[in-house]
């Protein structure tokens, strides 16, 4: 029978994935001097789409997430790690 998780474990306080996405995604596209719809453009996706995940609205696929992280030069794992956007990764 599976065990529930422990009350310690969710007294954890984890930012939501989601804003941690967004706030890389918005301040590497910064850095870039990109609009949303040039980062859309290099990833091959739509604006709307990018407007989506930086307003947290969309739940991303992973495939999307890679073809973000290569339009922005970055490797995929680096737009989910809080504050990346504000330290180099290395």
């Amino acid at each position: 029978m599976p065990r529930a998780p422990s009350k310690s474990s969710k007294s954890v306080l984890r930012p939501e994935i989601r804003a941690v996405l967004a706030v890389n995604i918005l301040s590497m596209r910064g850095d870039k001097g990109w609009s949303q719809e040039a980062l859309a453009f290099e990833a091959g996706l739509h604006r709307t789409f990018i407007a989506h995940v930086e307003r947290h609205a969309r739940n991303i696929s992973l495939d999307n997430l890679d073809k973000i992280a290569a339009a922005l030069g970055v490797e995929t794992y680096e737009l989910l790690i809080p504050g990346a956007a504000h330290k180099e990764i290395g």
